[in-house]
């Protein structure tokens, strides 16, 4: 029915919208927090770079595509389940003004839906563990690498004034900026570019998971639309009220979150950006002092990240017990 593949499409678009809404912080919310560039120049400047980087590969969709269950094993109802119940999620807490992972959720959305409709026999759990491997080390990464080069770059040019460090890492940042938008759209875009794919593999319409280019188009212009909407209760939680970020700061973090997800998105391992950037925030901020985190609301943040799968999961299960 093709009326049906065009609610997946447009659910998919949705979804990846949301994905964009809360993200957007990912990229600019220490930009804008440490007025480097100004908030409309932040969100389409992230915008740009977000769209142009979901070309760069489609590694990571194909392991969303078949990484989790089979295409050919789900039904229509399995996918509308599931990015129902990740759309609904990430717009709950980009209304509460918290960053969560659209990886976690939409990981969850599947598996839950998946496991309503034919139980856990058709789950690639190889390809499962995987994916939650992923997901798990990177926030790890994140706080290392957050750490061990805001200490080297404080090894470097800590001695310079506070004023010259500010303007000269100001500039940077705008590129560091940049290209953190770009590798989130690198790997966030794309698993929305999965999900259609499988789509289409499920009905027959593809025969493999090679992704079409206006498969690609669609979820890069959706992601960036999202990303332009800004999510600016988020950008204040993760650029401003979890730790007081100077350019210095502001360029350390995104730039080892850049590299962690570029490399994740060579290698098509879905990782949370989310998880990535505000972990490196908080390894950049431990170099100063522990007390310097707003470890009250990195909680909150945190707790948000715990829910996301079994939320998700959840929803994703009333979802297809409601369809049948």
């Amino acid at each position: 029915m093709l009326e049906t593949l065009i609610l997946i499409i447009l659910l998919a678009v949705l979804f990846d919208i949301s994905n964009g809404w809360n993200d957007s912080a990912n990229a600019i919310a220490t930009v804008v927090s440490t007025k480097v560039l100004s908030p409309m120049s932040a969100v389409v400047l992230a915008a740009v770079m977000n769209i142009a980087g979901a070309f760069l590969t489609t590694a990571v969709a194909k392991t969303i595509g078949g990484g989790i269950v089979d295409p050919k094993a789900v039904t229509d109802a399995v996918v509308m389940a599931a990015l129902l119940s990740a759309f609904a999620w990430n717009g709950l807490m980009t209304f509460a003004g918290l960053p969560v992972s659209a990886s976690h959720a939409l990981v969850g959305g599947l598996v839950g839906a998946a496991m309503a409709h034919g139980g856990a026999s058709i789950l690639n759990l190889a390809g499962l563990m995987k994916i939650i491997a992923s997901l798990l080390i990177s926030p790890v990464l994140g706080i290392l690498i957050g750490y061990g080069f805001m200490k080297l770059i404080l090894a470097f040019f800590g001695g310079l004034a506070p004023g010259t460090l500010n303007k000269h890492f100001g500039r940077l940042q705008i590129v560091s900026s940049a290209m953190m938008a770009f590798g989130h759209g690198s790997n966030d875009a794309q698993k929305v570019m999965g999900i259609i794919t499988m789509a289409l593999v499920s009905r027959g319409v593809l025969q493999t998971l090679e992704v079409p280019v206006w498969v690609i188009l669609t979820a890069a212009l959706a992601m960036g639309f999202g990303t332009f909407l800004g999510g600016w209760k988020v950008i204040k939680t993760l650029g401003v009220q979890m730790l007081k970020l100077q350019p210095i700061h502001g360029f350390a973090a995104e730039t080892s979150a850049t590299l962690i997800i570029l490399g994740a998105s060579q290698l098509g391992m879905p990782v949370s950006t989310t998880h990535v950037i505000s972990t490196a925030i908080i390894g950049v901020g431990s170099t100063q002092r522990l007390s310097a985190v707003r470890w009250g609301i990195a909680g909150k943040i945190v707790l948000a990240w715990i829910l996301t799968l079994p939320v998700c999961i959840a929803f994703a299960w009333g979802f297809v017990k409601l369809f049948a």
